[in-house]
């Protein structure tokens, strides 16, 4: 598929997840171009591309750009087999997708909260309210999920995948592995992955 590009930041957990589709389909004619955005404000060509000046965004050529990681991991699984939302299966996919972009929200609205709004408007229960909406989201895939996460590969064990990387890398203090061990030896190995690998935030 040419006529591709993927604008992003190597640090964050949505445009990790089309990457590292990207690198699961063995697609190697879509270029990653690193672009900066922030709630505040972000570069004129995230902005053009995304009305919302979000990332990821996928450039098309003979299109227009499709943003949302949801909408374009569903764009290139479509143009390439289909069998990251596999139709058996896909209502499963979705939901597990669905809350690992959950935990993905609220773990990068706590970051935001705080390198963004002045330390005296800072409000620590909601802080702590969106690390509760990652926490009761961890305990339910360690509790229901587990069987989906042994399974065949799909997106939404790299959109977990993504998740628990992000929180190593943003919220590590906060030990999320503590009191779920099967989730936590599932990650060790997902985390070997050479997609995982070859995506790994620097």
């Amino acid at each position: 598929m040419s006529g591709l590009e993927l604008l992003g930041s190597p640090l964050s957990p949505f445009v990790r997840k089309a990457r590292v589709l990207i690198a699961e389909l063995g697609l190697t004619d879509i270029p990653f171009e690193q672009v900066a955005t922030s709630p505040v404000h972000g570069e004129d060509r995230i902005n053009a591309a995304n009305p919302l000046g979000k990332i990821p965004a996928l450039v098309r050529a003979g299109g227009p750009t499709l943003y949302d990681s949801r909408v374009i991991t569903r764009y290139l699984d479509a143009h390439h087999g289909g069998r990251f939302y596999p139709e058996a299966r896909l209502w499963e996919v979705l939901t597990l997708e669905a809350t690992a972009d959950g935990i993905m929200d609220a773990a990068v609205g706590m970051i935001y909260e705080e390198r963004y709004r002045p330390e005296e408007m800072r409000f620590a229960p909601w802080v702590e309210g969106q690390w509760g909406k990652v926490s009761r989201a961890l305990d339910a895939i360690e509790r229901e999920w587990m069987s989906h996460l042994a399974g065949p590969l799909d997106m939404g064990q790299i959109a977990v995948g993504c998740a628990l990387g992000y929180l190593d890398l943003r919220h590590g203090a906060r030990h999320w592995r503590d009191g779920r061990p099967a989730l936590a030896a599932w990650y060790e190995r997902f985390a070997a992955r050479p997609s995982m690998q070859a995506t790994a935030p620097a």
